[in-house]
């Protein structure tokens, strides 16, 4: 049952001096790390739908030279990434304030498994492309209705470290499903490695699906969306776009900038390391340097989403632009394995401040249409952001040293926009 504050109680409520001493450390522990039933039921769908998904996209790049695609076709599938992010995220924040977290991500994990089940089937680049309108879609689509029940299932003062908790578990995946899916490609090649990846997906998808609807509450039935708006406004974004504060809109600007500098050579990161570099690195290698940078980001998740909580938040955000400007430019300078690691480190440091970001959206958009607000933040930044995708791959065949450049100056500047004209937003 809800608080009189609309907080779900992580376990029932005692005292603290009931119980065994381990009970009561555990509880405590839960309440710092913001554990509440339903957000262990998120955590839960992100582990298996990350870990089947990080497994093949990963290396998708690679895949889709196997199949005979060429450049233009891994650029394709970055600016579809960046775009389909966009498009769908407005949709996935609105449907999930209108039906609730839980049936939304019902339909959101079907959408991805139908993508994984068409590359499965028909390994050819165009059916990958296609497929993908289906399984990039569950980050995009989901992340709003993640973050909606976040805020609305945890106080203010422990929404940073909801976001955190997230990130943290989102990138046990992240760091374990390239490591598998390096060993699918060093098994059984680059085509068949990636398909059978694909098989696993699915089939963690599908335990993903079973579980989320086992442990995640009915959001709607327990009355913790109050939900005026979304009822209100229907599919309209305008309203809602109106109703962003110049400070949000502030933080936009200089996101959209710095998301230039990481998607301009996002999809060419395992091209650069397994196909140019003076060294080359294998694919289970590439899965290593992946490991380094997701388990840096977890390092430094909770630490940091404790201070944040309770201190301003530019210096937060302003660490992790950084972060992210530096990485082409060190990328660049890398030709060998060691070199590449140092690297991914820093790549991993670019999340210090990114759960402080997302934090911030919540905060600052309406009651009853916190998801819609978020997913709105994510279209308009995605839409722009497409263009350095689509545009990274024609930077690559000028000269991947000219992807590289050109992605440091956009961070640079970024960077620099916020530092000057950003706000603390607490």
């Amino acid at each position: 049952m809800p608080s009189t504050h609309g907080v779900v109680s992580p376990l029932p409520a005692t005292e603290p001096s009931a119980g065994p001493p381990t009970v009561s450390r555990l509880r405590r522990a839960a309440e710092f790390l913001g554990l509440q039933r339903s957000i262990v039921g998120l955590l839960a769908m992100v582990v298996l739908v990350g870990m089947g998904e990080r497994m093949a996209e990963r290396f998708l790049p690679i895949y889709l030279m196997a199949l005979g695609g060429g450049a233009l076709s891994i650029g394709m599938l970055n600016g579809l990434d960046n775009l389909l992010s966009a498009l769908y995220s407005y949709p996935g924040g609105y449907l999930a304030d209108r039906i609730g977290t839980k049936r939304a991500l019902l339909v959101f994990n079907l959408m991805a498994m139908t993508g994984f089940l068409l590359v499965i089937l028909i390994p050819t680049w165009w059916a990958v492309i296609i497929g993908a309108f289906f399984f990039l879609s569950w980050t995009a689509i989901s992340l709003p209705a993640t973050m909606g029940l976040v805020s609305f299932v945890l106080p203010k003062n422990k929404r940073t470290m909801g976001v955190s908790m997230h990130s943290f578990v989102r990138r046990i995946p992240m760091a374990l499903g390239p490591l598998v899916g390096g060993l699918f490609i060093g098994i059984w090649g680059e085509r068949n490695g990636v398909r059978l990846a694909f098989v696993a997906a699915f089939a963690t998808a599908a335990v993903a699906l079973v579980m989320q609807q086992l442990l995640i509450e009915d959001d709607r039935a327990a009355g913790l969306r109050p939900g005026q708006l979304v009822e209100n406004r229907l599919f309209d974004p305008f309203p809602l776009f109106r109703s962003m504060s110049p400070s949000l809109r502030n933080l936009l600007v200089a996101d959209i900038l710095v998301r230039f500098c990481e998607q301009i050579p996002y999809a060419f990161v395992v091209v650069w390391a397994m196909k140019v570099v003076r060294e080359p690195v294998t694919a289970f290698q590439f899965g290593i340097l992946t490991t380094f940078e997701m388990v840096t980001a977890m390092l430094i998740y909770v630490p940091v989403a404790y201070l944040a909580d309770r201190s301003t938040k530019k210096p937060f955000v302003v660490i992790t632009f950084v972060n992210f400007s530096l990485f082409p430019l060190m990328l660049l300078f890398s030709q060998s394995f060691w070199i590449l690691a140092a690297a991914f480190i820093l790549r991993g440091l670019k999340e210090f401040g990114e759960p402080t970001r997302k934090a911030l959206i919540m905060d600052l958009a309406p009651e009853g249409s916190k998801a819609g607000m978020f997913g709105l933040y994510y279209l308009l930044r995605d839409t722009v952001v497409s263009v350095a995708a689509f545009g990274g791959a024609f930077l690559w065949m000028i000269d991947p040293r000219v992807n590289l450049l050109a992605a440091f100056a956009f961070g640079l500047l970024g960077t620099t926009w916020f530092a000057a004209r950003g706000r603390d937003l607490e």
